[in-house]
C-alpha cells in the first residue's frame, strides 16, 4: 500500500502557555471542515443537571448550521484515583490543516483523500495533582474525530483507566439502527434494530457502528478508530438524559479462555435448530464423518465472572483511539465515505505487500462439505479439497478454504489422517489457486510461531481464525500482534469471531476481511440473515470495513419457503439477490457459500466469474435503511452494480448519471417473472446504455439485481 501525499498545509498556531482559562473560555473553540459545513465546538462551561455538577469540558458538533451533537462530556476515571474530568485550565491551543491523497488497492475507494483541520487543545487540573491531558479534535468533509491524548509526566507511568466517560448527546426524537448486545463478550453477531434513543437504557451495551437519523437530517454514524493497546468501545444510555449515550469500554472477562462446549453429532443433521434460541446463536463447525462436531460456548455461558476493573493500562504519553462521527446528509452518503476510519488509522507497517492478494474464495463449510455425482465420500478429506480446488480453478477463483476439522482442534500443526495436505498443497499449486486454513485462535494463542512458518514453508497462503469473541485490551493486542506474525511469514488473515473493523486493515493489509457480523451462515440454524437485515448492514456494519458475510447461494428461497437447515442450506431471498451482494458489500475477499455442482451449468453464475473483490470508485445511488439499497463499483474502466431490497417487492430506478461520456454495454442479471414464487429464477438480458439512461428493475420479495457494465468496443 503506497501512500502518495498532494500536498499538506501545516498552519501554526500560537500555543499561548500558562494564561487563565478565562483568556480561551469565554467564547467556544470551534474547528470547521475544509468545506465549511461541519463545525466542532469546545468549552470549559457548567451545565445544569442532568449534567453532571462542575466546570467541566464539553464538545457539541453542528452540520451546516444544524445539531448534531449538544453538548457532551469529556472525562476519564482512572483507578485509585479522582476521575480527570473538571476544573481544568487551558494551557494552549494548536492548528494544523492536511490536505494528502493516498492509494488504497484492497478498498473500494482507490485514490483516498485525506483532508482535515485540527484543533488540539492542552488542558491541566487547577489543583494537585495537576495532571494534564490534551483534546485533537479533527473536522473533515466526511465527518468530525477527536481522541484524548495523556503527555507524558509524573504519576501516569504506569496508569490503569478503569472508565472513559464520552457522551455523545444526541437532538430530541433522533432515533438509531442499533446493534444490542448482551455482554462485552460477543462476536458482534446480532440485528441493528431501529429503536428511539429512549429504549437504549444505562444498563444497555450497544456496539458500533451505531446510526442516528435525526429529525430533518443529517444521518449520523458513531465508530471508532486506530483502536490500538485500548479497549474496544461501546455505548449505553444516560440516565435522566434519553437522547445521550456515554461510552463503555470493554473489560477482560472473567472465564477461562481454553474452556470448550459439549461435543454433539450435527454431521447430518438437517433439523429446525432455530426452534432453540440457545443452538441458533451458536457457531457449529462440522467435523468428519463420526467425530462429530464442538460445540463452543456462547456469550451467555461464558461470561460468568465479572470483568476485570482494569479496563487500559499503560504509561504516558499515550492516546486513546478516535472517537468518529461520519456526518451525511444521505445515508448512502455515510458508505461512500467509510475510508475515513482507515485516515485515522496507522499507515501500513509493511515495507512490500505486493504478495498480497484480494480475490474470491470457494468454501467447503458452509454447504456441510457437499458435492454432487462423484466418485468419492464427500467431507473433510483430500478428496473433496481437491475436487474443491479443481471448481475453484476452472472458473478463475483465487483462493480455497478448507475450514474448520482439517486438523485436531488444539493443535494446527498437524492434519487429521482424512486430510494429505503435501497432496492437496501440490494440487493447488499446479492448479492455481491459493489456499487457506481455518484455525481456532487458542490454538493460533499456543502455536502461531510454530503454525505460521510450517504454514509458509507448505505454501499455504493465509488463515481464517475464528471464535475470538473479544474485544478488551488483551485480545486488541492480540490481534495487531498475529496479524504481524502473519505477514511476517506471507499469510493473509481472515478474522472470524470478531469485533468490528477500526482500520487495522491499512497498519496490516494481509488483514483482508473479518466477520464481526450475523451473516449467512446463520441460515444453516435460524431465521436471522433476513433481506431487511442485509440491506441495514450496508448503512451499519459496513460504515466500519469490510465484511464476510459469505454471500453466494445458489439455494435460493422465499419468505414462505425458507427453513433452515444444516446441510444443503438455502438463502432467504432471490438468486438475484446473492450476485448482487458481491457489489453492495465490500468483501476484498468474498467467498463463494455453496458447493461446486450448485454453480455448475448456472448462465448466471458468470457475474459471479467476472464480479472484482475490490475497487476504484463507489457510488451509492439511491436507498434508505432497512428497505432496499443500490450502489455502482468502478473496477477499471467497467461498473458493476448491485440493488438489494427488502421483503418487498419493489419497482427499482437506477440512473447511469455515473458513467460519463461514452456508450456501454450492460449485462443484467435480474429477478425472473416468476421469481415471487421461484427465488432462483434469474432474467439475463443485455443493452446499448448511456449516462441519460435510467435502467428499471422490478424486484421480488427479497429480490436483487445485478449489472455490469463495459465501455462499447
Amino acid at each position: 500500500m503506497r501512500q502518495r501525499t498532494c500536498f499538506a498545509i501545516i498552519l501554526g498556531c500560537l500555543a499561548v502557555c500558562g494564561l487563565a482559562t478565562a483568556g480561551f473560555a469565554r467564547e467556544p473553540l470551534t474547528v470547521t471542515s475544509p468545506d465549511g459545513n461541519i463545525a466542532i465546538f469546545f468549552e470549559l462551561k457548567t451545565n445544569p443537571q442532568p449534567y453532571l455538577q462542575g466546570e467541566r469540558a464539553y464538545y457539541r458538533v453542528s452540520y451546516k448550521g444544524r445539531e448534531v451533537l449538544a453538548d457532551s462530556p469529556l472525562g476519564l476515571d482512572f483507578k485509585d484515583t479522582k476521575p480527570l474530568d473538571q476544573d481544568f485550565e487551558i494551557l494552549a491551543t494548536d492548528r494544523q490543516s492536511h490536505d494528502s491523497t493516498w492509494e488504497n488497492p484492497l478498498g473500494a475507494e482507490r485514490h483516498v483523500p485525506d483532508h482535515y483541520h485540527e484543533l488540539t487543545v492542552s488542558l491541566r487540573e487547577r489543583h494537585a495533582p495537576s495532571r494534564r491531558v490534551d483534546l485533537i479534535f479533527r473536522a473533515y468533509n466526511e465527518g468530525v474525530a477527536f481522541r484524548y491524548f495523556l503527555p507524558k509526566q509524573e504519576g501516569m507511568d504506569p496508569f490503569v483507566l478503569s472508565a472513559e466517560n464520552t457522551g455523545f448527546h444526541f437532538p430530541p426524537n433522533s432515533s438509531a439502527y442499533a446493534l444490542r448486545l448482551d455482554s462485552f463478550v460477543t462476536a458482534y453477531e446480532s440485528h441493528f434494530d431501529h429503536v428511539s434513543l429512549e429504549q437504549i437504557k444505562p444498563e444497555s451495551i450497544i456496539g458500533l457502528p451505531l446510526l442516528v437519523e435525526i429529525p430533518r437530517g443529517p444521518w449520523v454514524a458513531l465508530l471508532e478508530a486506530d483502536l490500538t493497546d485500548y479497549a474496544g468501545m461501546y455505548v449505553g444510555g444516560v440516565s435522566g438524559a434519553p437522547n445521550a449515550f456515554i461510552s463503555k469500554l470493554a473489560p477482560v472477562p472473567g472465564y477461562d479462555l481454553f474452556a470448550s462446549g459439549s461435543y454433539v453429532d450435527l454431521v447430518h443433521a438437517e433439523h429446525d435448530l432455530g426452534k432453540t434460541a440457545r443452538l441458533a446463536r451458536q457457531k457449529l463447525i462440522l467435523s468428519p464423518p463420526g467425530l462429530g462436531a464442538q460445540l463452543l460456548p456462547t456469550s451467555s455461558n461464558i461470561a460468568l465472572g465479572p470483568g476485570s476493573e482494569d479496563i487500559v493500562e499503560g504509561r504516558a504519553p499515550k492516546a486513546t483511539p478516535w472517537r468518529v462521527l461520519l456526518v451525511n446528509s444521505r445515508p448512502g452518503g455515510l458508505i461512500e465515505s467509510n475510508y475515513l476510519i482507515l485516515n485515522l488509522s496507522r499507515p501500513s507497517a509493511l515495507p512490500d505487500t505486493s504478495w498480497i492478494e484480494p480475490g474470491k474464495c470457494a468454501w467447503d463449510w458452509w454447504s456441510g462439505r457437499l458435492a454432487r455425482n462423484v466418485d468419492f465420500t464427500p467431507g473433510m478429506n483430500t478428496a473433496t479439497m481437491m475436487h474443491y480446488i479443481d471448481f475453484a480453478a476452472a472458473h478463475r477463483i483465487e483462493y480455497m478454504l478448507i475450514d474448520g476439522a482439517w486438523s485436531p482442534f488444539n493443535d494446527i500443526t498437524r492434519s487429521i489422517p482424512e486430510i494429505d495436505m503435501p497432496t492437496i498443497m501440490e494440487h493447488a499449486r499446479s492448479k492455481g489457486v491459493k489456499v487457506l486454513l481455518w484455525a481456532l485462535w487458542t490454538a493460533v494463542l499456543e502455536q502461531a510461531d510454530a503454525a505460521f512458518p510450517l504454514y509458509e514453508k507448505w505454501g499455504v497462503a493465509g488463515v481464517k481464525i475464528d471464535f475470538m469473541d473479544r474485544d478488551d485490551q488483551e485480545m486488541v493486542n492480540w490481534y495487531e500482534d498475529i496479524s504481524r506474525k502473519a505477514a511476517e511469514h506471507h499469510l493473509v488473515v481472515d478474522f472470524h469471531g470478531a469485533f468490528k473493523p477500526t482500520g487495522l486493515r491499512r497498519t496490516y493489509p494481509n488483514v483482508l476481511i473479518r466477520e464481526g457480523v450475523l451473516g449467512l451462515e446463520q441460515n444453516k440454524s435460524n431465521y436471522g440473515a433476513t433481506p431487511e437485515h442485509e440491506v441495514t448492514l450496508a448503512f451499519t456494519r459496513m460504515l466500519a470495513g469490510p465484511l464476510d458475510y459469505t454471500p453466494g447461494s445458489f439455494h435460493n428461497a422465499t419468505r414462505e419457503q425458507f427453513k433452515p437447515r444444516m446441510i444443503e442450506p438455502s438463502s432467504q431471498g432471490t438468486r438475484a439477490r446473492q450476485l448482487a451482494l458481491y457489489v453492495v458489500y465490500e468483501m476484498p475477499l468474498a467467498m463463494l457459500a455453496d458447493y461446486p455442482e450448485a454453480y455448475e451449468g448456472q448462465p448466471e453464475f458468470e457475474f459471479i466469474e467476472r464480479v472484482p473483490t475490490v475497487w476504484d470508485d463507489t457510488k451509492v445511488l439511491n436507498g434508505e435503511p432497512p428497505q432496499y439499497i443500490t450502489i455502482a463499483r468502478r473496477h477499471g474502466d467497467a461498473w458493476y452494480i448491485g440493488g438489494i431490497t427488502n421483503w418487498d417487492a419493489r419497482d427499482l430506478e437506477i440512473p447511469l448519471v455515473f458513467l460519463g461520456q461514452g456508450k456501454y454495454q450492460a449485462k443484467i442479471f435480474a429477478d425472473g417473472a416468476d421469481a415471487a414464487k421461484n427465488a432462483s429464477s434469474v432474467n439475463i438480458s443485455q443493452r446499448m446504455v448511456n449516462a441519460t439512461d435510467v435502467l428499471k428493475a422490478q424486484l421480488a420479495p427479497g429480490g436483487g439485481v445485478a449489472v455490469i457494465l463495459t465501455p462499447a468496443p
